[in-house]
């Protein structure tokens, strides 16, 4: 029984062994069909891509080769057309060559020619000189023997003869030139100097200008003389403070109700009599209320120097000037010159030269801007020796003005020379405004010494018999002796005396001299 199932046990054992063994084969064998299937697609999925692969780098093969035959097919072109137009231009080279080689042989034929010709007139002229000096030879020979019969006939020696003949021809030509002078100068006036009134009439016609006088002394009155010990103070404290404050001398006199405030800075004498004002109204008067006083005003006066010269500026239509510019111009209006408001003559100079440079057809801004700039120097703070038109076109120069304006400032006086139309402008409407009448005081004692200059240099010459200075000086009146000068010597002695006058002596405007001749005839009836 055990041996049976055994038997059978080994014998299921074998059977399912062998079933395992054909169930495996048989599933190895559907695996190898699968893996072949799937080889045989991979290879020839593998096989198209390939092909594929293949078709895509020949169409880029084949599209690059198009390309690049393109680009040299057009560089072979511009290659050709560079070629062509290298021909061409050589042709051209060739063409001028043989052409002005062809000039060059006409040339060199019409200069042979030439040499020929010249060649025959030095011939001639050879000939004609050797004629010429034959015939001087003869003409010398026959003057030698006129001469001497002249000499016999005349009683003279050559040089005798010629002296007195030069003689007579400097007495001829010194009253020819005389005359000549007077039409020339005659023309001159009728002529050039008729447009230069003309403009500088208009010029004065369409200007009009305030004018004020200041002095380096400002007089403050007062309502009693007991104020002045309270300004004094004890042991002089409050005067002292008030001087040490303001820069300015204060001088307490005996003259009655008043005190006199000195200074040559005409700003800080203005902020001293303004601190003095308030002061005086307030009655409280102390060195550390006059301190507290003094600067409140300083501030008034800058304020108010600024707010006068952006209104000059404003009223003249001058635009973008430096804020330093701006209250220097403010500044002018506590100066003067010569008894002239500096701020005043500004202003009309400016005006003058807009006037000017308008009936000039020059640029009238660039003439107004100058003329107002053109006495900043004379208001500068600095402490500088330069004369105040070089200081002047100094300190525009450091606020960027241009060089057309910096010249006009600098050679309104002649410190430099003159490089632009608009710097004689400037000067001549300086002269205009300081010159004409009431403008500026003069004194007197100076005043008279330049009449006497004038009289004495006309007496100096011989045949002057008096003369007059009239009109302030304007006209000079020379009265001759008629015996020892002539008409004609009269119109020279003018000229001569109106000549040492511009060279020898200064004077504004101009000076007109007449000469005056007269004869009189006086016989008596008996």
């Amino acid at each position: 029984m055990l041996i049976a199932v055994f038997g059978a046990l080994i014998g299921g054992i074998l059977i399912g062994f062998l079933i395992n063994k054909y169930v495996l084969s048989s599933a190895n064998t559907k695996l190898v069909e699968a893996a072949k299937f799937k080889a045989d697609s991979l290879l020839k999925e593998a096989e198209l891509r390939g092909e594929n692969l293949k078709q895509e780098r020949i169409a880029q093969a084949n599209e690059q080769y198009q390309k690049r035959k393109e680009k040299f097919e057009r560089d072979a072109q511009k290659q050709k057309e560079r070629l062509d137009a290298l021909q061409n231009k050589l042709k051209q080279r060739e063409s001028s060559i043989t052409s002005r080689s062809d000039k060059l042989r006409n040339e060199e034929k019409k200069f042979q020619k030439e040499n020929e010709k010249v060649d025959l007139l030095r011939t001639n002229l050879e000939k004609q000189l050797a004629l010429f000096n034959k015939k001087s030879e003869e003409l010398d020979s026959m003057t030698q023997k006129q001469v001497k019969e002249l000499e016999k006939i005349a009683g003279l020696s050559a040089d005798e003869a010629r002296s007195k003949m030069e003689e007579a021809l400097k007495e001829e030509a010194k009253t020819m030139a005389s005359a000549y002078i007077k039409e020339i100068v005659e023309d001159a006036r009728s002529t050039a100097a008729k447009d230069a009134k003309k403009i500088v009439i208009e010029t004065i016609q369409r200007t009009a200008a305030e004018h004020a006088i200041e002095n380096t002394v400002t007089v403050f009155p007062l309502e009693n003389d007991q104020i002045k010990g309270r300004i004094i103070g004890r042991e002089g404290r409050n005067i002292r403070a008030l001087e040490m404050a303001t820069g300015i001398e204060i001088i307490v006199d005996d003259t009655p109700e008043a005190i006199i405030l000195s200074g040559f800075d005409p700003v800080r004498r203005e902020i001293a009599r303004l601190s003095l004002h308030k002061l005086v109204t307030d009655g409280r008067i102390h060195p550390a209320r006059i301190e507290e006083v003094v600067k409140k005003t300083t501030k008034l006066v800058e304020q108010e120097i600024m707010e006068t010269g952006e209104r000059t500026v404003i009223d003249l239509g001058i635009h973008g000037l430096h804020r330093d510019l701006i209250r220097m111009v403010g500044r002018m209006r506590y100066r003067s010159s010569y008894g002239q408001n500096l701020l005043q003559h500004s202003r009309e100079v400016a005006n003058l030269c807009e006037a000017m440079a308008a009936e000039l057809g020059l640029d009238t801004k660039k003439a107004k801007r100058a003329g107002l700039l053109h006495d900043i120097g004379k208001v500068g703070e600095e402490q500088s020796e330069l004369p105040h038109a070089l200081l002047g076109m100094k300190i525009a120069e450091r606020c960027k003005e241009h060089k057309d304006i910096l010249n006009a400032i600098g050679a309104h006086h002649d410190e430099i020379e003159m490089t632009s139309l608009i710097s004689p402008i400037i000067q001549a409407c300086d002269a205009i405004s300081g010159s004409r009448p009431g403008a500026r005081r003069e004194i007197v004692e100076s005043y008279i010494k330049r009449l006497k200059e004038l009289e004495e240099l006309a007496v100096s010459y011989p045949g002057v018999m008096k003369t007059y200075a009239i009109q302030a000086g304007r006209e000079l009146r020379v009265i001759v002796e008629s015996e020892k000068v002539t008409d004609d010597q009269a119109d020279k002695l003018a000229f001569d005396i109106s000549q040492q006058i511009m060279t020898d002596m200064q004077y504004p405007g101009h000076i007109k001299v007449t000469v005056i001749r007269e004869k009189r005839a006086i016989a008596y009836a008996k």
